[in-house]
């Protein structure tokens, strides 16, 4: 049996990323979101929606660029923290223990402890209620080399402990059930 609930957002679960900012240190800052997403494969590109008021939000509107930082379960307190905590009275990186890095195309700085980092150019800007949807072209990745699979290149994301994010909860991931188009596959004889 179902019953009828007020319209939500009730699309779970979610990444929990941390999203960083700023053109200089004294201006770096940390947001954790999970309103972030795929938009598009070619070009590139994604989003993440954040309410006008946090600290964050004018860092991105003026600079136009940010990274998202994916998070794992050893990061999962930081990343909590970085969501109940304020820019404008604390240094998240210093508190928290995270080293800003060098990106390779935009300024904002990268979280090293992050198995990977998408770099951001800021395409639009979407006012739609509570949030502004930043949405963003891919401008660049780096992904932590010891996560890569030596034979085939790829990188084995799941490996690195993802933290996920599900109705006020923070997650790790279970077991693997499958792959991209196990459903239809032929049976080897």
């Amino acid at each position: 049996m179902k019953e009828d609930w007020k319209p939500g957002t009730m699309i779970y679960p979610l990444p929990a990323v941390l999203v960083s900012c700023g053109s200089t240190p004294e201006e770096y800052n940390i947001l954790t979101v999970a309103w972030t997403g795929t938009l598009c494969t070619n070009p590139p590109m994604c989003y993440i929606s954040v309410r006008p008021e946090r600290h964050s939000y004018d860092i991105i509107r003026r600079n136009m660029e940010f990274v998202i930082n994916l998070t794992t379960k050893d990061m999962a307190r930081a990343t909590d923290w970085c969501g109940v905590r304020s820019g404008r009275d604390h240094d998240k990186f210093k508190e928290m223990g995270l080293t800003p890095g060098r990106c390779t195309v935009v300024r904002a700085p990268l979280i090293e402890e992050s198995p990977l980092c998408i770099e951001c150019r800021v395409k639009e800007i979407v006012s739609l209620g509570s949030h502004d949807m930043f949405i963003a072209d891919v401008v660049n990745v780096r992904a932590e080399t010891n996560h890569l699979n030596q034979e085939t290149g790829k990188l084995e994301l799941a490996e690195t402990n993802p933290l996920v994010y599900v109705h006020g909860g923070y997650y790790e991931l279970g077991q693997k059930i499958g792959k991209f188009g196990w459903s239809v596959e032929k049976k080897k004889p």
